[in-house]
């Protein structure tokens, strides 16, 4: 971690592999995510080959990351992250979250129901089979 904000102690920048440690992420996702837009460091060094990442881009990134534990694409990561860039709507915000949970959640629940149709065939599947597991040891004791 670079320079401590004088009146938080907070870290002032941050480096790719500090990011990296702490989300436990690679850097090659990291630029990934740059690469989406997501994230925007800042260059230094000789051609710009350091990049330095702000608190805002750790924000972003931590957001980025509970976005996919959600099971969001990374646009409609971008498009909530976005959101929260843009004037404070809250209005607008919220509505846009919402849209996208919902449809997110609409997703999941066809998922889950199309998992219970399986995890129902596949008990059935065991039940039968132990059945004639049953049947075959009577055969073979008599």
């Amino acid at each position: 971690m670079r320079g401590m904000s004088p009146s938080t102690c907070a870290p002032a920048s941050y480096s790719i592999s500090d990011l990296a440690q702490e989300f436990d992420l690679t850097t090659r996702a990291i630029r990934f995510y740059e690469d989406m837009g997501l994230l925007q460091p800042e260059r230094q060094g000789a051609g710009g080959r350091t990049r330095v990442y702000s608190p805002r881009d750790r924000t972003r990134l931590r957001l980025i990351l509970r976005g996919k534990r959600l099971g969001l694409s990374l646009v409609e990561a971008k498009d909530i992250i976005e959101l929260y860039d843009s004037p404070r709507d809250t209005s607008v915000q919220l509505e846009r979250f919402l849209e996208v949970l919902g449809h997110h959640r609409q997703q999941l629940e066809s998922r889950m129901e199309d998992l219970q149709v399986t995890l129902d065939e596949v008990r059935s599947h065991e039940k039968e089979a132990k059945s004639l597991l049953r049947k075959l040891a009577k055969t073979k004791a008599a």
